[in-house]
């Protein structure tokens, strides 16, 4: 791929430059030779792929369908994901609902390959994927001269999601500790230690909630189903990140922490 995208800026101010110009540089993204090819491959090929089987028989098509929920690594793991789409997410028991990673879950659903009629021969399917496709390129990309951006977009994109989901709030919890970029982002907005993820799980949950309430105002993951928190939250993780590289003044840095958390504290 050709395409690379722009941030001249960095820490908080890189992000909010990104997210500014992120429309613009996404378009010039769609123009990118390889993802025009992709892109075209996909539409031309995708409703003829009705089972688990027959997607993952087609490398290129399952790279694709694989990039759209950030999990193109895993493109190589035919048996598995194989199984995580057959069996599908409508039993506690089906593998994709086991999974600490709900992307996989998202993946299942949005293919419907379990469900007798799959979802790739709907109009619009392939709309619907080829935007994920897009917007994960962009991370990537995003990621190639910036990983904490990548992980603040994936943040941004998955807290919703998680927020609004039927699962109780220690299992919401349980899914962000189980997230490498979700717990990443969480231990550094609220200044845990390396040896946080060496406590008993519950111990993370309760410390994560207690943290979560002191600083955003919430112990519950369900909050992140509105933007400013999430922002609230990318923000803190940011500005710690950038403390931690040494790139801002201790001055500012307290500066913009107090800016970050004014508000919240006061609540509780």
């Amino acid at each position: 791929m050709t395409y690379s995208v722009s941030l001249p800026l960095s820490g908080y101010s890189g992000w909010t430059f990104l997210k500014r110009t992120q429309d613009r540089q996404m378009a010039v993204l769609a123009k990118d030779p390889q993802v025009s090819r992709d892109e075209t491959y996909f539409r031309s090929r995708i409703q003829g792929a009705t089972t688990a089987e027959a997607l993952v028989k087609d490398k290129r098509l399952l790279r694709v369908a694989l990039r759209a929920f950030g999990l193109e690594g895993d493109v190589g793991k035919t048996y598995f994901i194989t199984k995580v789409l057959s069996e599908g997410t409508d039993a506690a028991t089906d593998l994709a609902n086991k999974l600490s990673d709900k992307r996989y879950a998202q993946l299942t659903d949005a293919f419907g390959f379990a469900d007798g009629t799959p979802a790739t021969t709907d109009e619009g399917f392939a709309d619907r994927i080829l935007q994920r496709y897009r917007e994960q390129t962009f991370e990537k990309a995003v990621g190639d001269v910036n990983s904490s951006y990548r992980t603040a977009l994936f943040a941004e994109s998955q807290l919703p999601n998680m927020a609004t989901s039927t699962s109780s709030e220690r299992t919401k919890w349980y899914s962000v500790i189980g997230s490498t970029a979700l717990i990443e982002v969480f231990q550094t907005a609220f200044g845990l230690s390396s040896s946080f993820g060496a406590l008993d799980v519950d111990l993370q949950v309760d410390m994560l909630q207690r943290k979560s309430r002191q600083l955003l105002g919430s112990g519950s993951v369900g909050q992140f189903s509105d933007p400013a928190k999430v922002e609230k939250l990318i923000k803190l993780y940011l500005i710690k990140n950038q403390i931690a590289e040494g790139v801002t003044t201790t001055s500012t840095a307290v500066s913009l922490l107090q800016n970050a958390s004014s508000g919240f504290q006061s609540r509780y």
